[in-house]
């Protein structure tokens, strides 16, 4: 019996929800002008809805914030996570974390440049569970640093993680070059700053 091949086509992508296209949204405008710069409105506006509704998906502009930046530290938790438990080594890991937040950091400009200004907006519960997630962030990186660097102590790794954040999340002010040499460039000066050689 003879098989015919087909071609098989990806699954589309599913499509954002409304939801997700206020959070995108959102950040673009925070990041341009400012959380106390935007106004409900404002933010209505933006999505082609108006203020008022856009209490049928979040009860208050503090709600946005607090889950924007509840969610990316999420999520930078999680794939970094994944991206260890799939290394076979120490190296290998610090190589998937630096790929992973450089990818992060290129795709959403917007969300470093709100999480970096206005952080201390959030709500009280919500600035403490973002603490939370990138203290273990922190521990995740500073745990392989560790394994790689027997010298370090958990202050030092920590404080070596800290850099390369620093590094990478430069890239809402690091317009000169297009995405991909740019995450060249951080790739190779992320794993030189952290000690790890470019061939792991």
């Amino acid at each position: 019996m003879t098989i015919e091949a087909t071609d098989s086509a990806p699954p589309p992508e599913t499509p954002p929800t409304r939801r997700e296209q206020i959070l995108a949204t959102a950040a673009e405008l925070f990041a341009a002008r400012g959380f106390h710069g935007v106004s409900v409105a404002d933010l209505g506006a933006a999505c082609g809805i108006s203020g008022p509704a856009l209490y049928k998906h979040f009860v208050s502009k503090d709600a946005v914030l607090a889950e924007m930046l509840v969610s990316i530290s999420q999520e930078l938790l999680t794939v970094g996570e994944q991206r260890v438990a799939q290394s076979a080594d120490a190296r290998g890991a610090i190589g998937a974390l630096v790929e992973w937040h450089i990818d992060f950091a290129l795709r959403h400009r917007p969300l470093i440049v709100v999480q970096d200004r206005d952080w201390q907006s959030l709500p009280s519960e919500a600035r403490e569970r973002v603490r939370a997630l990138q203290r273990e962030y922190v521990d995740l990186w500073a745990g392989q640093l560790r394994r790689v660097h027997a010298e370090l102590d958990q202050d030092g790794a920590r404080a070596m993680a800290h850099a390369a954040f620093g590094l990478i999340n430069s890239t809402p002010h690091s317009g000169l070059l297009p995405d991909l040499p740019m995450h060249d460039l951080l790739r190779q000066m992320a794993l030189g700053a952290l000690g790890v050689p470019d061939d792991y």
